[in-house]
């Protein structure tokens, strides 16, 4: 493959920047498509009421750093100070960094040496047993149940709040191009919306190109998606995706999952 072909990367807003940058310090050119824009939804009553009852909550589970920005925005205008005894879980390193940088406070994550997934956030002790605790769970608008139903499951006082939208769009002419006739270095999707959504527009050429995914649950979609080559990277950080993708032009470095594309 030529060294000239670009990585292409999916990740939405103003974090599509440090993945860019990350992936460019290994010498590769990048792409960035825009298949999704995130969009603050307006304040609703139930928010605004969540909002001024932060301190009845024992925890707070925010799956995304979009959510954790939205979740800050709020908090900024009715908490100047934030109350104690509440504690923040992010599903990731990203999430748990943009929470920390704006609020300031400690966020449980998965173990380092596991994946930024919900599954791996649900076996923290500390959420194994939440009967009868009020639990926040900010998040987007759809997306995975798994959190919500789980929590539920396990006796939380459970408040679920969509604090933005994923708005899908169609590849530029230039990227459906690249796209179809997979004139790319890479692709890199840690999203599971942004796979179904890009896979429309991937032929034979671009089911043959290496997959960055972030996770194996990914990695298992791409397999049900007909990818043939998805690299999983240790998690969804920059420099994971970056390592991943340079790992992913030498097969024996590479780490293709085999069984999720069985499974798929």
């Amino acid at each position: 493959m030529s060294e000239e072909l670009p990585v292409l990367i999916t990740r939405p807003g103003k974090r599509a920047r440090a993945l860019a940058a990350a992936i460019e310090a290994h010498g590769f050119r990048v792409v960035r498509l825009e298949p999704l824009e995130l969009v603050p939804l307006p304040e609703t009553p139930a928010m605004r009421m969540a909002w001024l009852d932060l301190d009845q909550f024992r925890r707070v589970v925010v799956v995304s750093p979009f959510a954790a920005e939205c979740l800050a925005d709020a908090l900024d205008r009715y908490w100047p100070q934030l109350p104690v005894g509440v504690d923040y879980y992010a599903v990731g390193a990203a999430t748990a960094a943009t929470l920390h940088h704006h609020l300031g406070v400690r966020v449980h994550v998965p173990p380092a040496d596991g994946e930024d997934t919900s599954e791996a956030l649900l076996a923290l002790p500390s959420l194994k047993a939440p009967a009868g605790e009020r639990v926040l769970l900010v998040a987007g608008e759809g997306g995975r149940s798994l959190l919500a139903d789980t929590l539920a499951a396990r006796g939380a006082r459970l408040t679920r709040l969509a604090v933005y939208r994923r708005v899908t769009r169609p590849p530029s002419p230039a990227d459906r191009q690249r796209l179809e006739a997979g004139a790319y270095r890479a692709l890199v999707v840690s999203s599971g919306e942004i796979l179904e959504h890009l896979a429309r527009w991937c032929t034979e050429a671009a089911l043959n190109q290496p997959l960055i995914v972030s996770s194996r649950r990914l990695a298992t979609l791409a397999g049900q998606q007909g990818f043939r080559f998805p690299v999983v990277a240790s998690g969804a950080t920059p420099v994971a995706l970056a390592a991943a993708v340079a790992r992913a032009g030498d097969p024996e470095e590479a780490d293709v999952d085999h069984d999720d594309l069985e499974k798929g």
